[in-house]
């Protein structure tokens, strides 16, 4: 509304102009808003519908050997070594060795019961095998050599508690070895031909097996990682000397000797290297610093 001159007012019409693909869009907006809300729940429902939610099961365990838990490896260990010692002397001492192991719910002395007479002792014991069947949960086969019953192959279930202590699973049990067989025969590789070579995988295989260190360190390359065993050896003679597979390597068949007229057959990797014409011995066997 404006004034005119003569006082009087007079209606102002004021016009714009808008693109006419945004009046389109306004008033089409709901219906695209209600087409893409449908096709939302279409494309949930045949979600659903070729792989429908399931309810959380257990947790899928990762394949491969169970984590190492040392303290409870040892304490398998002791229990084996206490439960597989009595004396018929003294039944109660087994007894008591036991009972910091017994459980709610357990037998004294872990159901033991030493024999009218007789005793055994245990002259040594290794953990050869461990399995996880839940975790935090181990059993392991413990294999003892014992002085009345000769070589006794023991399972024995270790877990942690709530606090981290570790805890028998249940009762002891004998079980037979693990499976073996004869050695296996490894294939023959190509016999080492270099007179060189042989000459130096000769000499420094003599000087490792008699301690010899300053004359074997001739024979040694610059960054070698040797360390020579703690029983002295005579070799004898070198039966077989042939190329490993990888051709890195040369394997060494040796009859040797030590100072009690023992013999012995052996078998010996050594690392070689050719450096400014001549062989080089990098590793024998093992690495003493791995």
């Amino acid at each position: 509304m404006t004034n005119s001159p003569s006082g009087s007012r007079r209606a102002v019409v004021a016009i714009a102009t808008r693109p006419f693909w945004r009046l389109r869009l306004a008033r089409e907006m709901p219906r695209y808003l209600l087409c893409a809300a449908s096709l939302a729940g279409l494309a949930a429902s045949a979600r659903f519908t070729l792989a429908p939610p399931r309810a959380p099961g257990r947790p899928v365990r990762p394949s491969g050997p169970a984590p190492a838990d040392r303290a409870a490896e040892g304490y398998a260990a002791l229990f084996a070594r206490r439960y597989l010692t009595w004396s018929s002397a003294e039944p109660q001492a087994s007894t008591r060795a036991l009972e910091p192991f017994v459980g709610p719910g357990m037998e004294p002395g872990i159901g033991l019961v030493p024999p009218q007479s007789g005793e055994q002792h245990v002259g040594w014991l290794e953990v050869v095998q461990a399995r996880e069947p839940a975790t935090g949960q181990h059993v392991y086969t413990i294999a003892a050599q014992t002085d009345s019953s000769g070589l006794l192959y023991l399972t024995v279930g270790v877990a942690r508690t709530a606090e981290g202590r570790l805890a028998l699973t249940g009762y002891p049990a004998f079980v037979g070895p693990p499976a073996s067989g004869p050695a296996l025969s490894a294939a023959r590789s190509q016999e080492v031909a270099d007179p060189a070579l042989q000459t130096v995988v000769t000499r420094a295989l003599r000087n490792y097996l008699s301690g010899a260190s300053g004359e074997l360190a001739a024979d040694l390359s610059g960054s070698a990682r040797v360390s020579v065993p703690a029983v002295e050896l005579t070799m004898e003679s070198i039966e077989r000397l042939d190329w490993s597979p990888d051709g890195r390597s040369v394997i060494a068949l040796a009859q040797a000797q030590d100072a009690r007229g023992t013999h012995y057959t052996l078998e010996y990797e050594l690392d070689v290297d050719r450096a400014q014409g001549r062989w080089e011995v990098s590793a024998v066997q093992m690495d003493p610093y791995s």
